[in-house]
């Protein structure tokens, strides 16, 4: 089950954090993985492929590409993004504009360039990484949480509009997952107190700690798999009960 043998796989933002877990499942579950990302990773029979989301020409070039070398890509996972810690007082116009630019334009980006050859060939999966800041309001996550609701409905709009071509387009919404961003975090932010934070914060989801980067994989994977056929248009929350244990 659960089986992705020769489908073309493209995963944004994965050469680190959730993104690398996810190609990582992706690829052992026998895909060809092509990653999308500013830097390289270091996963074996996975291709990296160095292309900024925010810029439409180089994605449009890139998936052009990949279209005319390998074929029409079969699942895209929409991965890259960026956060922001602030409230509407202290977030600047420049922060909007970043994230607005990778989070929101970087996934309309890459789901259009993909979405004619999967009409083409009438069959295609989209997934796309949204959030708990997509359904609930998170302290001083002005802009992302924005940038996130938006990517929800997004995935609800292709979702509908391109049902009747064998499109499926889903999202997932994590709560805090322990990746090398919430170190690099709380490093900065709160030098000599990580421990102490790091609890704090794994302690806001009602399971008692973080999301593990698998896990989050896991549920890509299965959004993703033929077992999954029938969902279209849902968004997923993988969050330790944060959304409905704790109001």
């Amino acid at each position: 089950m659960f089986r992705l043998d020769k489908k073309i796989c493209v995963v944004t933002g994965g050469a680190s954090g959730i993104g690398e877990a996810i190609a990582r499942v992706f690829s052992a579950q026998g895909c060809v993985v092509i990653v999308i990302d500013q830097k390289n990773g270091i996963l074996p029979g996975v291709e990296y492929l160095t292309a900024d989301v925010t810029q439409e020409d180089a994605i449009r070039n890139v998936f052009g590409e990949l279209e005319a070398r390998l074929g029409s890509v079969d699942v895209l996972v929409n991965c890259a993004g960026v956060a922001h810690v602030g409230t509407l007082e202290s977030t600047g116009s420049a922060d909007l504009d970043r994230l607005y630019a990778v989070n929101v334009k970087g996934t309309f980006h890459c789901m259009q360039a993909v979405i004619s050859g999967m009409k083409t060939r009438q069959r295609g999966v989209i997934l796309n990484l949204a959030s708990v800041a997509a359904h609930v309001g998170l302290a001083e996550r002005f802009a992302y949480s924005m940038t996130k609701g938006a990517v929800r409905m997004m995935t609800l709009s292709v979702a509908k509009d391109y049902v009747k071509y064998g499109i499926r387009c889903n999202s997932i919404s994590p709560a805090r997952v322990h990746t090398p961003f919430v170190d690099g975090f709380l490093s900065a932010n709160y030098p000599g107190r990580e421990a102490e934070m790091f609890e704090k914060l794994a302690h806001t989801q009602p399971i008692g700690r973080m999301a593990q980067p698998e896990e989050i994989a896991h549920l890509a994977l299965y959004l993703c798999s033929d077992e999954a056929a029938f969902i279209t248009g849902s968004d997923y929350p993988i969050d330790g009960g944060f959304i409905h244990l704790n109001s």
